[in-house]
Parts: C-alpha cells; sequence; structure tokens
C-alpha cells in the first residue's frame, strides 16, 4: 500500500483575543440589563430571569480560560454581543480564504513545498461562508495552485475525515500532494448571550500538506498508518442556519439558527463512542496502548479529553501524552486537534505512535493513527 504521510502543518492565531474575564463582564451586564428591562415578566413567570456567568464557573465546565477572535468589539459590546465583520465586495478575498492561505502558506513552508507542488485543495471546516463558489476552489485561485478543489463538512470532524478523504484519494493516483485548510469562525454561529455557551468557541485556521512518502522532504514527517471514521445521527449539538432559511417564517434571530446542544447527553454518549473508535482502531492495527505516545483529541472540553485519554490508556494520561490546547484556544471546531497535533508533535521521537482523533456534530469522529518517521 501507497505510505502517506502529513509533511507539514500550519496554523493561523487572529490578534485579537478575549480572556474569561473581559466575555463575564459583557455578558452580565447585558443580562442584568435584559433582566431589568424585562422584570414584570420575570415577576409574574411569564420570562425566565438570564443567571449571572463567572470565571469560575466557565473554567470548571471546560477548562476554557481565553479565545482568539477576529473581532472582539462586538462581541463584548451588551449592545450587540456578536462579531462584527466587515462585508466584503465579490472581488475581494472571502474573509475564510484570507485565513486559510495564512495557515497554507505556513504549512507549505513547513513542509518545503510550493503552490506548484499541490495537486488539490481541501477546505473541511464546520462553518462555511457561503454555499458556492467553493471557498476551497478560491484558496486554489489565490495561491496559484492548478488540479482541483472542493469544500467539505463533517462539523468537528471535518479535518480528519478530509484526512481520510486526502489519503485515499493520494492512494488512488487522483492527486499526489493536498493542501486541507480548516478556517473555522466559529464565534460567527455562537450565542454570546446564552449563559451555558458563551465561553465554549474561538476563531482560527489551520493546513495540512498531505503527500506520498517518497516526495516528502520535511523533517517532522507523521505516515499515516491507518484512518477510521465513523457517523451516528444525533440531534443533541445543531446548528439549523442553512440556505432555505429565506422559504420558512422564521428569523435571522431564531435561537436554533446558532450553536446549540445538550451538553450532559454528548458528554454522556460521545465519550464511550470515541473510545470504543480509537481501541477498536488501534485493535485492528495490532497496536497496543502502551505503544502510542501521543493522543492529539478534539478540543471541545477537557473533562471529556480527560476521560477519552483514561479509557484508552488505561490510566490517566500524562499532560505531555495528551497535549490541551483548551485553556488559549477554546474549541475552535475542527481545527483543535489540528492545533494540537501542529504545536505538539516536533518532540517526538522517530518511530513513535499517537493517534489523532475529532469528533462532535453528527455524531461523527475520525481517529488517525499516525507514525513519526523524520
Amino acid at each position: 500500500m501507497e505510505q502517506i504521510v502529513i509533511s507539514g502543518t500550519g496554523v493561523f492565531t487572529p490578534e485579537q483575543s478575549i480572556t474569561n474575564e473581559e466575555l463575564v463582564k459583557a455578558y452580565n451586564e447585558y443580562a442584568k440589563k435584559f433582566n431589568l428591562l424585562n422584570k414584570q415578566d420575570i415577576d409574574s413567570g411569564k420570562t425566565d430571569a438570564l443567571e449571572l456567568s463567572n470565571e469560575e464557573f466557565i473554567f470548571n465546565a471546560s477548562g476554557i480560560k481565553n479565545r482568539f477572535v477576529l473581532d472582539k468589539e462586538g462581541i463584548l459590546d451588551p449592545e450587540v454581543m456578536h462579531p462584527i465583520l466587515d462585508k466584503r465586495s465579490d472581488d475581494q478575498p472571502s474573509i475564510l480564504a484570507e485565513m486559510s492561505i495564512k495557515a497554507a502558506k505556513k504549512a507549505l513552508d513547513n513542509a518545503g513545498k510550493t503552490p506548484k507542488d499541490i495537486d488539490a485543495v481541501i477546505t473541511a471546516c464546520s462553518n462555511l461562508e457561503r454555499a458556492y463558489p467553493a471557498i476551497s476552489i478560491e484558496v486554489q485561485e489565490l495561491l496559484g495552485i492548478e488540479g482541483f478543489a472542493f469544500d467539505m463538512n463533517v462539523a468537528c470532524s471535518s479535518a480528519t475525515f478530509a484526512i481520510q478523504a486526502a489519503a485515499d484519494m493520494i492512494r488512488s493516483g487522483s492527486a499526489k500532494t493536498i493542501l486541507i485548510v480548516d478556517p473555522e469562525i466559529c464565534s460567527g454561529h455562537l450565542d454570546f448571550k446564552d449563559r451555558d455557551c458563551h465561553f465554549i468557541f474561538g476563531d482560527v485556521c489551520t493546513a495540512m500538506i498531505l503527500e506520498r512518502k517518497d516526495t516528502a522532504e520535511s523533517n517532522n514527517c507523521f505516515e499515516i498508518i491507518s484512518t477510521k471514521c465513523i457517523t451516528q445521527f444525533s440531534n443533541n449539538i445543531r446548528n439549523n442556519f442553512g440556505f432555505l432559511n429565506s422559504a420558512k417564517k422564521s428569523s435571522p434571530l431564531d435561537r436554533d439558527l446558532l450553536f446549540m446542544q445538550q451538553g450532559r447527553k454528548v458528554f454522556k454518549e460521545v465519550v464511550p463512542m470515541v473510545s470504543q473508535l480509537i481501541l477498536e482502531h488501534l485493535n485492528e492495527e495490532k497496536i497496543q496502548t502502551d505503544e502510542i505516545k501521543r493522543l492529539w483529541l478534539h478540543q471541545a472540553n477537557k473533562s471529556m479529553n480527560d476521560l477519552i485519554g483514561k479509557k484508552v490508556l488505561g490510566r490517566t494520561p500524562e499532560e505531555y501524552e495528551q497535549p490541551n490546547i483548551l485553556q488559549d484556544y477554546a474549541n475552535t471546531s475542527s481545527a483543535g486537534s489540528i492545533i494540537a497535533f501542529s504545536k505538539f508533535s516536533d518532540d517526538m521521537n522517530k518511530n513513535e505512535i499517537g493517534v489523532l482523533c475529532s469528533f462532535g456534530a453528527g455524531y461523527s469522529a475520525g481517529s488517525i493513527i499516525l507514525k513519526k518517521i523524520s
């Protein structure tokens, strides 16, 4: 079987960031004003009062301390409570394409490649800016890449599903070297007026270069030993925004047009599903759990990751074995596990094995077994 490697990664991090303290201050100001304006209905029982948030609640619930965003001014304005991004003309690069270019250039440099070496582009993310033309084709055009490109969305599992798709295409011969970009503007689909989730997401973009082992020249290559993806339908994480909204009796402000989840159900159902996926995947490849030197997991919730790591390794993972970037980046959907991989892989020794795994809405989960070869 053709040996495929991840030969380069790149991360674009926005300049602006929001601490829990800043987020709580803005939310609580909004909540106090809401409760005052609706005091009569709250007193009569027609409307529920908004409970105030606090930094301890956020960190205990998620492990998050900070998040990077493209616009903090709008998010922290109690009269707005969402990012404000400039509308661009059709002849300007889209925001997702602009983010993708910045991450892609880092990945190309990391892999020792140029756009001329790339045959295909996959944009894999949860939050596509538009339906068409594809963001990936725009990225292809802006970088001057020949070949083909397409967008795909499997929510938080988009990056790992894209790795499987790219590896399969390279093995089949339809492409030799593929660029994957995961631009996530998660702040745009988050309800910052909802105490239970206003702290969850941040913005970022990651990029990866996949190619045949015999063409790789990077000094930090990981061979893709095997990939395994699963899906199982669930409504427990859902966003109903879509291109039929104008055909329905709905308002852009309807709550279900933003991110929604039933957190306790997600935790209870996803942890065993993901743990079983990784263990079955390792068993299929005849790899023992004590051979796993690193787990790069989806960065959604620290308690969830800690439990998955414990179930997979049979013990509590050391910090270096299961890198956590949640405290700095928050949940960045499909990009989270790639950030962890990009930032915590250089120190691994040749022939050491790790598992890259993402999971989320769908439910969907993707497991990638990797071996460092240079």
